[in-house]
């Protein structure tokens, strides 16, 4: 059950309690309004668990979106649970439990689920015959990312061809989705690999349509590298998440040619302690942050560097002859990742201005499973 919120709507953001997750929606709206436009003409299906929020979902359906990517069945229940009524699970699901959860949701819902391996495939088709349903199935194809996924190619053909047979699984495309490529630094090296990545969508493409096969879907794409698969010719729909939120990882990429998608997600942190000239400690740490991409950045603060984190405290290294922060005053800080640092917290803070606007549940926090 989500603890009460550190905030009401009306109040000033001096008075939201801290650690909370900020969203300024004046540039998130604009991050919207920003992928619609630069992705206009393919079909977008930004990935939810970047937000985890219905109420996030719900604005990226009414900005253009036709749904949603979940990687987990909880959080496409989630979705679903919001009123979200198309979900990718762009993931393998492997387990009677789940694949049930996964075939009961397809009753209330569009669902289509990927897999990579034949046996899968099966247990998907007895679970949605089980159910009384049937499931949408997209072939995962490793096109770079070295992670899930069958080979290119012949591989990919023949787990096609299972997918067709099955009497409850209707074949609905190819998700190809090149991950590792999107924090690779420079624009050179994330178009390289895509064009890696899309030589290899287009082969396995052609050979399943040249079977007879209506590969319908060439899904993937990320913030990192959307106008590539835009502009291939092979992909149609495009999965970024990111783009709504930001975070200081994305932000160390060059960003020549692309949308400057804006920072709008920020951690409200209040400074603890001040013990010494060139430290402060606020009470953001590694249990309101992910810092598997380095550190958070410090705003409004030059000169300041968010330097080390314990479970509850954030050191501050405070260079000579730089503004330190007050005791007691209140901070953005820019998260390193935001997706797990999203799945920290119970509630996005919506603020307009220097005002709580709204309050969002973040309804699949935690939902890993």
């Amino acid at each position: 059950m989500p603890l009460p919120p550190p905030a009401q709507p009306g109040i000033p953001l001096a008075d939201v309690d801290t650690p909370a997750l900020l969203l300024d929606l004046d540039a998130f709206e604009r991050n919207l309004a920003a992928m619609t436009e630069a992705a206009r003409g393919l079909r977008l299906r930004p990935h939810a668990k970047c937000h985890k929020c219905p109420e996030v979902a719900k604005r990226q359906i009414a900005a253009g979106a036709v749904g949603v990517c979940c990687q987990k069945v909880s959080e496409a229940e989630a979705m679903v649970d919001g009123g979200i009524a198309d979900v990718l699970v762009s993931n393998e699901v492997v387990g009677r439990a789940k694949l049930a959860r996964l075939a009961e949701l397809a009753k209330r819902a569009h669902v289509s689920v990927c897999v990579d391996d034949a046996a899968n495939a099966g247990e998907v088709d007895d679970a949605a015959r089980a159910a009384g349903v049937r499931l949408d199935v997209l072939i995962e194809v490793d096109v770079g990312a070295h992670r899930c996924g069958v080979e290119p190619g012949e591989p990919a053909l023949r787990l096609a061809r299972v997918v067709n047979e099955f009497g409850n699984l209707r074949f609905a495309g190819m998700h190809a989705y090149q991950g590792a490529a999107q924090h690779l630094r420079s624009i050179a090296e994330r178009r390289a690999a895509i064009a890696e990545a899309v030589d290899k969508a287009r082969r396995t493409r052609d050979l399943i349509e040249d079977e007879g096969l209506d590969c319908e879907v060439v899904t993937g794409a990320g913030t990192g590298t959307f106008l590539f698969e835009l502009g291939s010719g092979v992909y149609n729909e495009l999965q970024p998440g990111s783009y709504v939120f930001m975070d200081a990882d994305y932000g160390r990429n060059q960003w020549d040619g692309f949308p400057r998608f804006e920072q709008s997600l920020f951690i409200w942190t209040t400074v603890m302690s001040k013990p010494a000239s060139g430290r402060a400690v606020v009470d953001a740490g590694l249990k309101a942050h992910s810092v598997d991409s380095g550190m958070p950045l410090v705003v409004g603060f030059p000169g300041v560097e968010y330097a080390k984190a314990s479970d509850e405290h954030g050191v501050l290294k405070v260079a000579p002859g730089a503004k330190a922060p007050a005791l007691g005053e209140k901070l953005r800080l820019v998260p390193g990742h935001c997706d797990p640092t999203v799945n920290l917290y119970d509630w996005l803070v919506c603020v307009r201005g220097d005002r709580v606007e709204a309050l969002w549940p973040i309804s699949a926090r935690g939902a890993f499973y």
